[in-house]
Formats: structure tokens, C-alpha cells, sequence
């Protein structure tokens, strides 16, 4: 059992044994090109003074690789493969296969398929190792030349640019946020703190003509750092933060005395 379920193992009763070959990228391209058009070349097993040969030559309708490079050259792939053959090794190695498997509607219904569980199957065990390599050929030496140059190209380059580009966005010295931030912060070094009676005394007489502000107004009226100005007003102020006077401070009820308040009374 896996995973997934049950492994189907019938392959392993059978003693079927099954070839590793590893082949080169490009033709396990064009092996994919031919999927539903037949086969994809011939293989040949021989002998040769008692030792054996393979090899396998590629369709003549698969060679056509495509265009590689800037030229657009039409690139064809060499069709003889000789095999490199090599031991097992003493290893126990296995080729299993993986399929989706779909279930009819039971109850006919739908229309659709049901997929079901995956299935895994035993194919067989590794008796031999082999590498498919290319036979040396014009064609070959072509189809790397042209892949290495193709590789080996910068994927980043330089230009010069006839006029300006307009259209995208112009890269700034520095940002606005940060000048306003930088010039802030300037200011509020230079200002200095001032006895807190006497701070107290410029807030009361500011909240005697108006009954709100903000923290940007009060500073511009004291002329005191925002830090130390905030501290002050959470003794004798509240900060509104809902309602229509939302972000603004007032006076507690027990600081307030207003002009208005005067006149009415």
C-alpha cells in the first residue's frame, strides 16, 4: 500500500524486466512533438563479436528542432543514436507508473465523468542502464553551437535612447513625504521647550477663542515640539476620535471658559 492507495504489483509477478535509458533533452522534445503520430524511430539491438550494440535512430519527420537564434536558423537534430550500456550495479531499482483513472456516473444522471483515485502500477525491474548519445555529426555540432551561443547571451542589456521616455515613471533625488518629514523634524529641533506654565497659559488663551483644534495649529500657536506639546495636553485636554470634531483636541469641562460662554451668560 501507499499514499494513494494500493500498488498494482502484477509486474512483479511477472519478472518483467525494463531498460533505463537516459536521453538528451532535445530528443525527448521531439519525442513529444509525435504524441498520437506513430512512432518515433526505430531501435536496433545486434551483436558484435559477442558483444551487444544498440541504437536508435530518430524519425526523419522529427529532426526539425525549430528556430534557434537570432537568425532564426532552421536547426535539424542527427537521427543516430548509438547506447552507452552500463551495469546495474548492484542496485534494486524499479519503474512504476502513475495513471488517473475516471468512473462513469453511476446513476447515469450526469453527463460528466467521475475521476477516481489515482492508480500506481509495477511496470517491472531495472535490468539494464543505458545513455542514448548523439552520434557525432555536422548537424549535432550545429544544434550545440547554437544552443550555447543562445544560453550564453545576456538576459540584460544596455541602449541609447534616441529622446527621452516620457511615459514611464521619472525616477526623483528624493521624495516629497521625506522632504516634508527632514524639513519637520528641523523645526522641531530648533524649537525649544518652554517652562510648561507658560505653554499652559498660550494653550488657555487659544482655547478661549476657539473650543477645538488640531495638533498641527496648536503647534504653530506654541511653537513647541509635537512630543512635548502632546504631553501637556493629556493633562488638561481630551482627543476627539470619532464625531464631527474628530482628530482635534478640546479642554476638560473643568479647564473650559469660553468667550461665548461669557456673552451668553
Amino acid at each position: 500500500m501507499s499514499d494513494r492507495g494500493e500498488v498494482d504489483l502484477t509486474g512483479a509477478k511477472q519478472n518483467t524486466g525494463v531498460w533505463l535509458v537516459k536521453v538528451p533533452k532535445y530528443l525527448s522534445q521531439q519525442w513529444a512533438k509525435a504524441t498520437g503520430r506513430g512512432e518515433v524511430g526505430k531501435l536496433r539491438i545486434g551483436k558484435n563479436q559477442g558483444k551487444t550494440e544498440v541504437s536508435f535512430t530518430l524519425n526523419e519527420e522529427l529532426t526539425m528542432v525549430g528556430n534557434i537564434g537570432e537568425k532564426a536558423s532552421v536547426v535539424h537534430a542527427p537521427r543516430e543514436h548509438p547506447f552507452i550500456l552500463q551495469a546495474v550495479g548492484g542496485q534494486t531499482l524499479a519503474v512504476f507508473t502513475e495513471t488517473s483513472s475516471g468512473q462513469a456516473d453511476a446513476e447515469g444522471s450526469g453527463s460528466g465523468t467521475v475521476t477516481g483515485p489515482d492508480k500506481i502500477a509495477l511496470e517491472g525491474l531495472v535490468v539494464q542502464r543505458a545513455e542514448c548519445r548523439p552520434a557525432a555529426s555536422e548537424n549535432y555540432m550545429r544544434l550545440k553551437r547554437l544552443q550555447i551561443e543562445e544560453s550564453s547571451k545576456p538576459q540584460r542589456f544596455s541602449m541609447q535612447l534616441e529622446k527621452p521616455v516620457t511615459t514611464n515613471y521619472k525616477p526623483v533625488a528624493n521624495h516629497t513625504n521625506n522632504l516634508d518629514y527632514d524639513k519637520r523634524k528641523r523645526e522641531e529641533g530648533k524649537r525649544a521647550r518652554a517652562d510648561r506654565q507658560q505653554v499652559l497659559d498660550m494653550l488657555f488663551s487659544a482655547f478661549e477663542k476657539h473650543q477645538y483644534y488640531n495638533i498641527k495649529d496648536l503647534v504653530d500657536i506654541t511653537k513647541q515640539p509635537v512630543i512635548y506639546l502632546k504631553e501637556i495636553l493629556r493633562d488638561i485636554g481630551i482627543y476627539n476620535v470619532k464625531g464631527t470634531h474628530k482628530n482635534t483636541w478640546e479642554l476638560k469641562p473643568e479647564y473650559r471658559h469660553y468667550q461665548n460662554e461669557e456673552k451668553s451668560d
